[in-house]
């Protein structure tokens, strides 16, 4: 067994994904770099965590599709002999039109609860065995849509909605072996969210966005990995927590900010 332990990260091609997979690299760290469609980035990233000192794998799969989630489960233990934490940050929504009531159908809430939400259950039943045996972590990519029912759309905050149902549940069944939680973030300066609306209705929104909360800013993809990498690493006492990430938005639009 390898004496490094070993971390999958789902959707981790970009983004938080890819800031997790380098701060974990960067701390000693062996990870899987998943993706679905961005094979460019996750070799890019692959190659950032490489430099970190990490050995790495560039896995391609659809966390939709239980068969993949259990080939990038099997060939992280194939590799490495041990799994000690997945990070569930694989996530789809939709914007703009495509988000209204009038043009959501019952084929894009599958879409989006398969990834999503059946997306993270299968992971974690696929991964569950190996991280009882190294007393890991699961953290899963949730949002602040899932707390407070804010978000780009009604099946997006709907699978959110489950994820952190689910975290708490799994927080119990899966202990005392496996610590699950869950980060919550808020507006994420990512390409994600910049692609999902387009660039001036982001910039837009972020600037409404930083107005509005008490801690004046979004959060960088940096920051949310910071507090997956916490979660994963240092909280040893910690299972059960949905994390929010949101620069205080959950206080409310009347939280007092300091001009």
């Amino acid at each position: 067994m390898n004496d490094r332990p070993a971390a999958l990260i789902t959707g981790s091609a970009t983004g938080v994904g890819a800031a997790t997979a380098l701060q974990l690299a960067q701390r000693g760290w062996d990870v899987v770099i998943n993706y679905s469609r961005s094979e460019a980035e996750a070799n890019e990233t692959a190659q950032a965590c490489r430099a970190g000192g990490a050995d790495v794998l560039v896995l391609q799969g659809d966390v939709a599709q239980d068969a993949d989630c259990r080939r990038l489960v099997g060939e992280a233990v194939g590799r490495w002999g041990r799994l000690d934490a997945l990070v569930n940050n694989a996530g789809t929504s939709v914007f703009g039109e495509a988000a209204r009531w009038d043009a959501l159908d019952a084929d894009v809430f599958q879409r989006i609860l398969g990834v999503n939400t059946i997306g993270t259950f299968q992971m974690v039943r696929a991964a569950a065995p190996h991280l009882k045996a190294a007393r890991g972590s699961i953290v899963n990519v949730s949002s602040v849509a899932g707390a407070l029912g804010i978000g780009s759309s009604v099946p997006y905050v709907a699978s959110k909605g489950a994820v952190n149902a689910m975290t708490l549940h799994l927080a119990r069944t899966l202990a005392p072996e496996i610590r699950v939680n869950a980060v919550c973030p808020g507006l994420i300066t990512s390409r994600w969210f910049t692609r999902g609306i387009g660039e001036e209705a982001y910039e837009k929104t972020r600037q409404a966005y930083e107005a509005q909360v008490p801690l004046g800013r979004a959060c960088t993809p940096e920051d949310v990995a910071e507090s997956i990498v916490w979660l994963v690493t240092g909280a040893r006492t910690v299972t059960g927590e949905l994390v929010l990430l949101d620069s205080g938005v959950h206080l409310g639009r009347d939280a007092p900010r300091r001009s």
